[in-house]
């Protein structure tokens, strides 16, 4: 990402997910987001930090997880880094749905529903670390 307009680290704590989203608030503002896409990249990224703590580290030591956001024309494109386990999400199975509800098994959910509100990810692992990159077409939202 050549021009970083909007750059935050997150302590890998569920209790920064508040932070979080006064981080991407401030970023809609600063960049001029409209309403839906600053909603759908909140609910994508507090997914992606979730999972990120819940199932990347296995030290128990805290980790910064970075987050940098750039808006060229009309695409809003947004990196997520951190030194957690290696994990691409892109190869990650999609969650099994059915017609009962009851019975979908929980897990994957989220990462089919980032992958679904997104217009490209790609996915790094780059001197030990994960780094996703989402593109969001902000003139669609």
């Amino acid at each position: 990402m050549a021009k970083r307009d909007y750059c935050f680290e997150l302590k890998s704590k569920l209790s920064e997910l508040n932070t979080l989203c006064r981080h991407l608030e401030d970023c809609g503002s600063v960049l001029q987001l409209p309403q839906k896409c600053l909603f759908e990249i909140n609910l994508g990224l507090d997914e992606l930090f979730t999972n990120i703590i819940s199932y990347g580290f296995d030290d128990g030591i805290e980790h910064q997880i970075k987050f940098s956001l750039a808006k060229d024309k009309e695409t809003l494109v947004v990196q997520v880094e951190d030194d957690g386990i290696p994990f691409n999400p892109l190869e990650a199975a999609g969650p099994e749905v059915s017609q009962d509800l009851d019975s979908v098994n929980i897990g994957g959910l989220g990462i089919h529903l980032v992958k679904k509100m997104m217009d490209d990810i790609d996915y790094q692992r780059v001197e030990g670390r994960n780094r996703l990159i989402l593109k969001k077409c902000v003139a669609a939202a």
